[in-house]
């Protein structure tokens, strides 16, 4: 285990979670190897002639883009919904596609709150976004996991969590670090991994919780970078963009903030 992980690990109690980057490397290098020879064996079968295999289309062919289209293409939906315009969805149109397999183009950790659904406001259709929800899109393990799985499995080359204004989780964050509220249940939990970004807000003003918001977008985002070393990876290689968003529950824009 690398320095850094088990610095996370001490710091947030996810024993196990992290591998260096170098072993991921190493790991990485050998199935691309051992694919190389799957290859070259099938390449080399017959007498005097190779056999060759045809790579099967993604389901959704027009989902494979680059970081950068990735983003843009996500922003301009989003301005479609803003502005009144979303194209109307027919499910027969992708039914066949869908039932082949899933090509998401991007990945969105949102919050799990009724009003803000990634696929409507960024205006895409099934099999284009890739969504892990919980209220106040912090990490644990399991979306962790999620996000590593789209990344690794499913090629997106797009990670953006989408915070949103009036979160009721981050509210709960600070009551519980302004006024020492308790919560039942688990729901204790929740504020307390939210509450490092209220803390890191020095504001008292009336634009706290919205300052708050933001911050904890922006140290997920953070944390995305560098917590995981599969996602740290592929980050540092220019293979994926990791970026953060809040959505205005006025307007229904989408605020890029990291």
């Amino acid at each position: 285990m690398c320095y850094r992980c088990e610095q996370n690990d001490k710091q947030t109690g996810n024993a196990g979670l992290c591998i260096s980057k170098r072993s991921f490397l190493k790991l990485s290098v050998a199935s691309a190897a051992g694919l190389g020879m799957v290859r070259a064996g099938i390449a080399g079968a017959g007498k005097n002639k190779p056999v060759e295999t045809k790579r099967a289309l993604p389901p959704k062919p027009e989902n494979v883009l680059t970081p950068d289209q990735a983003l843009e293409r996500l922003m301009e939906g989003n301005q479609r919904y803003v502005s009144g315009k979303s194209e109307p969805l027919d499910f027969h149109d992708i039914q066949s596609a869908l039932n082949t397999g899933q090509n998401p183009y991007a990945t969105i950790l949102g919050c799990s709150d009724s009003r803000v659904s990634p696929e409507h406001c960024f205006d895409e259709a099934h099999g284009d976004l890739f969504v892990a929800r919980g209220a106040g899109n912090y990490l644990t393990n399991d979306n962790v996991a999620t996000l590593e799985y789209s990344i690794v499995e499913l090629n997106t080359p797009l990670i953006m969590v989408l915070g949103h204004e009036n979160c009721g989780a981050v509210k709960a964050a600070l009551d519980a670090v302004d006024h020492h509220k308790d919560f039942p249940g688990h729901i204790q939990l929740m504020a307390s991994a939210i509450a490092p970004a209220v803390r890191a807000v020095d504001d008292k003003s009336s634009s706290r919780l919205a300052n708050v918001t933001k911050m904890n977008v922006m140290m997920t985002v953070e944390r995305l970078r560098t917590k995981s070393p599969i996602l740290d990876f592929y980050h540092d290689y220019k293979r994926i963009r990791i970026v953060g968003g809040i959505y205005h529950l006025d307007t229904g824009k989408v605020e890029l903030i990291a």
